[in-house]
């Protein structure tokens, strides 16, 4: 297209920080972005791999959905400590997608190493 991506890169970047406050604009920009990148990957992988792309994603959404349900049976202090977890198991994936999905038994065990002080580290340095 001739358009330098980091120069893209750059004005989309300056649109979230110019209008952050905006909730509204926010919402339909990142659905614009969203519908965008939809476009692009139609393009791109043809009507089969589109399809096979989108079944993936669905199946996803409905894991993720059938997480946070799962969730919702704990105390928040609990829902925070699981949600710190997932955050970091998709940092460390580099944001992939499988990586936003904790099992149910993942998500007891968070919970039981909240509550069992067994489980909790030791505040002893390594050092001593």
């Amino acid at each position: 297209m001739g358009v330098d991506p980091s120069f893209g890169l750059a004005c989309l970047g300056k649109v979230n920080m110019t209008y952050e406050n905006d909730q509204d604009l926010m919402i339909r920009y990142y659905r614009f972005v969203a519908n965008e990148e939809l476009a692009c990957d139609e393009a791109e992988l043809g009507p089969e791999g589109f399809a096979e792309k989108l079944y993936s994603q669905q199946k996803l959404h409905e894991q993720q959905l059938g997480m946070l349900n799962y969730m919702r049976k704990f105390h928040f202090d609990d829902q925070s400590a699981i949600l710190e977890k997932l955050h970091h198991q998709m940092e460390d994936a580099n944001f992939e997608s499988e990586a936003s999905i904790l099992s149910a038994e993942q998500i007891q065990e968070i919970v039981r190493r909240r509550v069992s002080p067994l489980f909790r580290p030791s505040q002893l340095s390594l050092t001593e």
